[in-house]
C-alpha cells in the first residue's frame, strides 16, 4: 500500500471510531396536539426511559375485552423536576390519562395530564424559570 492510501485508511478508521451514532428526534407531528381525549385504565408498564417516558395501560374496549394503550410522556429529566420518578406508577394502578390522540387513529397518544384513582392530578409541567 502506498503512503497516501495508508494515511487515508488511518484517517477513515479514526473518523469512524470517533463518531457517535446520531439518534433522530421526532416532533409531535404524529399527534393531534390541539385535541385532548381521555381514557381510564390499569397500568401495565411505566417506562422511565430517555428520550421519552412511556405509560402503557389496559383499557376496557367496550366490547367485553381489553385493549392496550401506549402514551408518550416527557423526558425523565423534566418529569423528575415536578416529582415524578421511576416509581410514580406500578402495574395495577388505576388512572385516567388525558392525551393528544395519534393522527392515525392508533391506540397511542401524547400525555397531557394524568389523574390518579383518588382524583389527584399529577403535575406535568415544570414551573417557569424566573
Amino acid at each position: 500500500m502506498s503512503l497516501r492510501s495508508t494515511a487515508l485508511s488511518a484517517w477513515l478508521g479514526l473518523a469512524l471510531l470517533g463518531s457517535a451514532p446520531a439518534y433522530p428526534h421526532h416532533s409531535n407531528v404524529a399527534f393531534e396536539t390541539e385535541k385532548i381525549a381521555e381514557v381510564k385504565g390499569t397500568v401495565r408498564e411505566w417506562s422511565w426511559t430517555n428520550p421519552h417516558t412511556w405509560l402503557r395501560i389496559i383499557v376496557d374496549d367496550g366490547k367485553g375485552g381489553q385493549a392496550e394503550w401506549s402514551f408518550e410522556g416527557r423526558p425523565p429529566g423534566l418529569l423528575s423536576r415536578v416529582g415524578w420518578s421511576p416509581k410514580t406508577f406500578k402495574a395495577g394502578d388505576v388512572l385516567t390519562v388525558h392525551y393528544s390522540p395519534a393522527k392515525d387513529g392508533s391506540r397511542t397518544g401524547l400525555i397531557a395530564r394524568v389523574t390518579l384513582a383518588d382524583g389527584t392530578i399529577l403535575p406535568y409541567t415544570p414551573p417557569a424559570v424566573q
